[in-house]
Protein backbone atom coordinates (compact mmCIF):
# COMPACT_ATOMS: atom_id res chain seq x y z
CA UNK A 1 0.00 0.00 0.00
CA UNK A 2 1.07 3.38 -0.62
CA UNK A 3 2.41 5.68 2.02
CA UNK A 4 0.65 8.87 1.24
CA UNK A 5 -2.76 6.02 1.63
CA UNK A 6 -1.39 5.02 4.84
CA UNK A 7 -0.63 8.68 6.12
CA UNK A 8 -4.26 9.49 5.50
CA UNK A 9 -5.36 6.24 7.31
CA UNK A 10 -3.42 7.66 10.25
CA UNK A 11 -5.05 10.50 10.48
CA UNK A 12 -8.43 8.37 10.31
CA UNK A 13 -7.49 6.89 13.17
CA UNK A 14 -7.42 10.07 15.24
CA UNK A 15 -11.24 10.58 14.32
CA UNK A 16 -11.72 6.66 14.94
CA UNK A 17 -9.97 7.15 18.62
CA UNK A 18 -11.94 10.30 19.34
CA UNK A 19 -15.44 8.84 18.35
CA UNK A 20 -14.44 5.65 20.29
CA UNK A 21 -13.52 7.48 23.43
CA UNK A 22 -16.31 10.09 23.11
CA UNK A 23 -18.95 7.17 22.71
CA UNK A 24 -17.18 5.33 26.26
CA UNK A 25 -17.55 8.53 28.06
CA UNK A 26 -21.02 9.07 27.01
CA UNK A 27 -22.03 5.93 27.76
CA UNK A 28 -20.66 5.74 31.57
CA UNK A 29 -21.18 9.34 32.02
CA UNK A 30 -17.54 9.91 32.96
CA UNK A 31 -15.08 11.83 30.91
CA UNK A 32 -12.26 11.18 33.27
CA UNK A 33 -13.01 7.29 33.60
CA UNK A 34 -12.87 7.18 29.89
CA UNK A 35 -9.88 8.91 29.54
CA UNK A 36 -8.49 6.76 32.53
CA UNK A 37 -9.56 3.73 30.62
CA UNK A 38 -8.20 4.85 27.59
CA UNK A 39 -4.72 5.24 28.39
CA UNK A 40 -4.19 2.46 30.51
CA UNK A 41 -5.29 0.02 27.82
CA UNK A 42 -2.89 1.84 25.69
CA UNK A 43 -0.17 1.35 28.11
CA UNK A 44 -0.84 -2.14 28.83
CA UNK A 45 -0.55 -3.06 25.14
CA UNK A 46 2.66 -1.07 25.18
CA UNK A 47 4.48 -2.49 28.26
CA UNK A 48 3.67 -5.57 26.52
CA UNK A 49 5.48 -4.96 23.62
CA UNK A 50 8.48 -3.76 25.72
CA UNK A 51 9.07 -6.75 27.57
CA UNK A 52 9.78 -8.35 24.10
CA UNK A 53 11.29 -5.30 22.37
CA UNK A 54 15.10 -5.01 22.99
CA UNK A 55 15.07 -1.79 20.92
CA UNK A 56 12.74 -0.36 23.31
CA UNK A 57 14.62 -1.62 26.30
CA UNK A 58 17.72 0.46 24.60
CA UNK A 59 15.48 3.83 24.40
CA UNK A 60 15.05 3.60 28.23
CA UNK A 61 18.79 3.11 28.91
CA UNK A 62 19.43 6.33 26.46
CA UNK A 63 16.93 8.37 28.14
CA UNK A 64 18.15 7.53 31.75
CA UNK A 65 21.75 8.32 30.23
CA UNK A 66 20.61 11.48 28.71
CA UNK A 67 19.12 12.52 32.15
CA UNK A 68 22.06 11.52 33.97
CA UNK A 69 24.43 14.10 32.01
CA UNK A 70 21.63 16.42 32.35
CA UNK A 71 21.37 16.73 28.48
CA UNK A 72 17.65 17.10 28.39
CA UNK A 73 15.60 19.06 31.74
CA UNK A 74 13.54 16.32 33.89
CA UNK A 75 10.36 18.30 33.29
CA UNK A 76 10.17 17.40 29.71
CA UNK A 77 10.19 13.60 30.19
CA UNK A 78 6.33 14.58 31.24
CA UNK A 79 5.10 15.30 28.38
CA UNK A 80 3.31 12.44 28.18
CA UNK A 81 1.06 14.25 30.99
CA UNK A 82 -0.39 16.64 27.94
CA UNK A 83 -1.41 13.25 25.99
CA UNK A 84 -3.55 12.47 29.31
CA UNK A 85 -4.39 16.08 29.63
CA UNK A 86 -5.51 15.88 26.07
CA UNK A 87 -7.62 12.95 26.28
CA UNK A 88 -9.60 14.22 28.95
CA UNK A 89 -10.59 17.18 27.42
CA UNK A 90 -11.79 14.90 23.89
CA UNK A 91 -13.48 12.35 26.03
CA UNK A 92 -15.51 15.54 27.53
CA UNK A 93 -16.43 17.37 24.64
CA UNK A 94 -16.61 14.63 21.99
CA UNK A 95 -20.17 13.95 22.79
CA UNK A 96 -21.16 17.61 22.97
CA UNK A 97 -19.76 18.57 19.38
CA UNK A 98 -19.33 15.48 17.51
CA UNK A 99 -16.17 14.25 15.69
CA UNK A 100 -15.81 16.74 13.04
CA UNK A 101 -15.84 19.91 14.59
CA UNK A 102 -13.46 18.39 17.60
CA UNK A 103 -11.14 17.82 14.68
CA UNK A 104 -11.75 21.16 13.01
CA UNK A 105 -11.34 23.22 16.30
CA UNK A 106 -8.26 20.89 17.83
CA UNK A 107 -6.40 21.27 14.49
CA UNK A 108 -7.02 25.24 14.32
CA UNK A 109 -5.62 25.21 18.26
CA UNK A 110 -2.54 23.38 17.07
CA UNK A 111 -1.55 25.28 14.19
CA UNK A 112 -1.91 28.42 16.77
CA UNK A 113 0.22 26.53 19.09
CA UNK A 114 2.96 25.89 16.62
CA UNK A 115 3.55 29.57 16.26
CA UNK A 116 4.23 29.79 19.46
CA UNK A 117 6.39 27.00 20.04
CA UNK A 118 8.58 27.55 16.96
CA UNK A 119 8.68 31.10 18.62
CA UNK A 120 9.99 30.20 21.85
CA UNK A 121 12.03 27.35 20.13
CA UNK A 122 10.81 24.20 22.49
CA UNK A 123 11.10 21.68 19.21
CA UNK A 124 14.98 22.49 19.35
CA UNK A 125 17.15 23.94 16.49
CA UNK A 126 16.56 27.67 18.22
CA UNK A 127 14.12 30.34 17.64
CA UNK A 128 12.05 30.61 14.84
CA UNK A 129 10.85 34.00 13.16
CA UNK A 130 6.71 34.13 13.11
CA UNK A 131 6.49 34.55 8.98
CA UNK A 132 3.11 36.18 7.92
CA UNK A 133 2.33 33.35 5.66
CA UNK A 134 1.83 30.52 8.94
CA UNK A 135 0.48 33.40 10.92
CA UNK A 136 -2.15 33.98 7.88
CA UNK A 137 -3.00 30.28 8.09
CA UNK A 138 -3.18 30.30 11.65
CA UNK A 139 -6.31 32.75 11.49
CA UNK A 140 -7.54 30.53 8.55
CA UNK A 141 -7.80 27.68 10.64
CA UNK A 142 -9.41 29.41 13.75
CA UNK A 143 -11.69 31.70 11.60
CA UNK A 144 -12.88 27.83 9.93
CA UNK A 145 -13.43 26.63 13.41
CA UNK A 146 -16.36 29.88 13.42
CA UNK A 147 -17.68 28.71 10.08
CA UNK A 148 -18.06 25.43 11.09
CA UNK A 149 -20.09 26.06 13.90
CA UNK A 150 -22.25 29.04 12.59
CA UNK A 151 -25.35 27.86 12.25
CA UNK A 152 -25.26 26.05 15.66
CA UNK A 153 -24.22 29.49 17.25
CA UNK A 154 -27.30 30.45 15.56
CA UNK A 155 -29.45 27.72 16.38
CA UNK A 156 -27.58 28.30 19.92
CA UNK A 157 -27.69 24.87 20.39
CA UNK A 158 -24.10 24.74 20.80
CA UNK A 159 -21.45 25.18 23.84
CA UNK A 160 -18.71 27.51 22.86
CA UNK A 161 -16.84 26.74 25.69
CA UNK A 162 -16.79 23.03 24.14
CA UNK A 163 -15.43 24.64 21.01
CA UNK A 164 -12.63 26.50 22.73
CA UNK A 165 -11.74 23.42 24.73
CA UNK A 166 -11.43 21.66 21.28
CA UNK A 167 -8.86 24.51 20.47
CA UNK A 168 -6.78 23.91 23.96
CA UNK A 169 -6.50 20.49 23.22
CA UNK A 170 -5.15 21.10 20.03
CA UNK A 171 -2.62 23.63 21.37
CA UNK A 172 -1.81 20.91 24.47
CA UNK A 173 -0.99 18.32 21.29
CA UNK A 174 1.40 20.69 19.79
CA UNK A 175 3.35 21.41 22.60
CA UNK A 176 3.74 17.79 23.81
CA UNK A 177 4.47 16.84 19.92
CA UNK A 178 7.47 19.85 20.18
CA UNK A 179 8.74 17.97 23.82
CA UNK A 180 8.14 14.74 22.18
CA UNK A 181 10.67 15.64 19.56
CA UNK A 182 13.40 16.36 21.96
CA UNK A 183 12.96 13.09 24.06
CA UNK A 184 12.90 11.58 20.63
CA UNK A 185 16.68 12.88 19.70
CA UNK A 186 17.70 11.22 23.19
CA UNK A 187 15.79 7.66 23.21
CA UNK A 188 16.43 7.08 19.34
CA UNK A 189 13.73 4.94 19.57
CA UNK A 190 9.93 6.58 19.00
CA UNK A 191 8.12 3.69 20.74
CA UNK A 192 10.69 4.35 23.87
CA UNK A 193 9.28 7.80 24.14
CA UNK A 194 5.74 6.54 23.67
CA UNK A 195 5.94 4.55 26.44
CA UNK A 196 7.18 7.22 28.41
CA UNK A 197 4.15 8.90 27.04
CA UNK A 198 1.84 6.19 28.45
CA UNK A 199 3.44 5.79 32.10
CA UNK A 200 3.13 9.48 32.66
CA UNK A 201 -0.30 10.28 31.09
CA UNK A 202 -1.95 7.63 32.59
CA UNK A 203 -0.22 8.62 35.90
CA UNK A 204 -1.92 11.99 36.25
CA UNK A 205 -5.13 10.17 34.68
CA UNK A 206 -5.25 8.24 37.80
CA UNK A 207 -4.13 10.61 40.33
CA UNK A 208 -7.22 13.01 38.82
CA UNK A 209 -9.49 9.96 39.14
CA UNK A 210 -8.13 9.73 42.48
CA UNK A 211 -8.50 13.23 43.70
CA UNK A 212 -11.87 13.57 42.19
CA UNK A 213 -13.31 10.58 44.68
CA UNK A 214 -11.40 11.81 47.80
CA UNK A 215 -13.49 14.96 47.10
CA UNK A 216 -16.50 13.41 46.27
CA UNK A 217 -16.46 14.87 42.53
CA UNK A 218 -16.94 11.76 40.96
CA UNK A 219 -16.25 7.84 41.46
CA UNK A 220 -15.72 4.67 39.47
CA UNK A 221 -18.29 3.77 37.16
CA UNK A 222 -19.07 0.24 36.35
CA UNK A 223 -17.79 -0.06 32.49
CA UNK A 224 -20.53 -1.35 30.02
CA UNK A 225 -20.22 -5.04 28.21
CA UNK A 226 -20.05 -3.36 24.67
CA UNK A 227 -19.97 -2.31 21.91
CA UNK A 228 -16.21 -3.35 21.72
CA UNK A 229 -15.19 -0.76 19.69
CA UNK A 230 -15.79 2.00 22.75
CA UNK A 231 -12.59 0.43 24.14
CA UNK A 232 -10.12 0.21 21.23
CA UNK A 233 -8.85 4.37 21.76
CA UNK A 234 -6.00 3.06 23.60
CA UNK A 235 -5.06 0.27 20.94
CA UNK A 236 -5.45 3.04 18.26
CA UNK A 237 -2.99 5.15 20.05
CA UNK A 238 -0.35 2.45 19.81
CA UNK A 239 -0.78 1.61 16.29
CA UNK A 240 -0.95 4.78 15.46
CA UNK A 241 2.61 5.24 17.03
CA UNK A 242 3.45 2.43 14.65
CA UNK A 243 2.64 4.11 11.92
CA UNK A 244 4.07 7.46 11.90
CA UNK A 245 7.40 6.08 13.29
CA UNK A 246 7.87 4.26 9.66
CA UNK A 247 6.03 6.48 7.28
CA UNK A 248 7.39 9.85 8.86
CA UNK A 249 10.78 8.28 8.08
CA UNK A 250 10.09 7.89 3.99
CA UNK A 251 7.48 10.68 3.26
CA UNK A 252 8.99 14.04 5.57
CA UNK A 253 7.50 15.57 8.22
CA UNK A 254 5.33 18.46 5.69
CA UNK A 255 3.70 15.57 3.92
CA UNK A 256 3.03 12.97 6.55
CA UNK A 257 1.17 15.84 7.84
CA UNK A 258 -0.89 17.02 5.17
CA UNK A 259 -2.05 13.67 4.23
CA UNK A 260 -2.97 12.70 7.89
CA UNK A 261 -4.49 16.03 8.49
CA UNK A 262 -6.74 15.39 4.80
CA UNK A 263 -7.67 11.42 6.30
CA UNK A 264 -8.69 13.18 10.37
CA UNK A 265 -10.84 15.93 8.67
CA UNK A 266 -12.53 13.45 6.11
CA UNK A 267 -12.42 11.15 8.57
CA UNK A 268 -14.45 12.67 10.90
CA UNK A 269 -17.19 14.46 8.41
CA UNK A 270 -17.77 10.42 7.11
CA UNK A 271 -18.20 9.28 11.43
CA UNK A 272 -20.32 12.36 11.76
CA UNK A 273 -22.91 11.49 8.62
CA UNK A 274 -22.68 7.47 9.24
CA UNK A 275 -22.72 6.94 13.47
CA UNK A 276 -23.15 10.64 14.94
CA UNK A 277 -23.39 11.28 18.55
CA UNK A 278 -26.49 12.48 19.77
CA UNK A 279 -27.56 15.76 18.22
CA UNK A 280 -25.06 16.08 16.04
CA UNK A 281 -25.81 16.76 12.13
CA UNK A 282 -23.15 17.74 9.39
CA UNK A 283 -23.97 21.16 7.79
CA UNK A 284 -22.79 22.82 4.90
CA UNK A 285 -21.63 25.23 7.32
CA UNK A 286 -19.25 22.57 8.75
CA UNK A 287 -18.09 21.21 5.47
CA UNK A 288 -16.95 24.53 4.43
CA UNK A 289 -15.09 24.96 7.34
CA UNK A 290 -13.24 21.45 7.09
CA UNK A 291 -12.04 22.80 3.70
CA UNK A 292 -11.00 25.71 4.85
CA UNK A 293 -9.02 24.04 7.55
CA UNK A 294 -6.69 22.08 5.19
CA UNK A 295 -6.29 25.18 2.96
CA UNK A 296 -4.86 26.85 6.92
CA UNK A 297 -2.85 23.53 6.97
CA UNK A 298 -1.41 23.56 3.23
CA UNK A 299 -0.56 27.08 3.28
CA UNK A 300 0.92 27.29 6.74
CA UNK A 301 3.38 24.07 5.92
CA UNK A 302 4.72 24.54 2.53
CA UNK A 303 7.33 27.16 3.37
CA UNK A 304 8.38 24.53 5.88
CA UNK A 305 8.74 22.02 3.13
CA UNK A 306 12.83 20.89 4.57
CA UNK A 307 12.63 17.56 6.69
CA UNK A 308 14.96 16.22 9.80
CA UNK A 309 16.87 13.52 9.82
CA UNK A 310 14.86 11.06 10.97
CA UNK A 311 15.91 8.87 14.11
CA UNK A 312 15.95 5.17 14.12
CA UNK A 313 12.75 3.03 13.71
CA UNK A 314 10.91 3.01 17.01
Amino acid sequence: MRLDILAALSGVMIALQARANGELSHRINNSLEAALVSFGSGLIIISLIAIFSPAIKEGISNIRRALSLRNIARWKIFAGALGGSFVAIQTQIVPLIGVAIYSVASIAGQTAMSLVVDRIGITGGGKKTITWRRSSAAILTVTAVLVSVLDRIEAKNLSLFAVLAGCIAGAIVGVQRALNGQINEYSHQSFTTSLLNFVTGTALLLLLMLIGILTHRTNFVALPMGPWWIYTGGAIGVIYVAFTSTIVQHLGVLTFTLFSVGGQLIGSLVIDLVSPTNGIHVSSYLVTGIVMTYVGVIAGGVNSSRVRKPTRHR
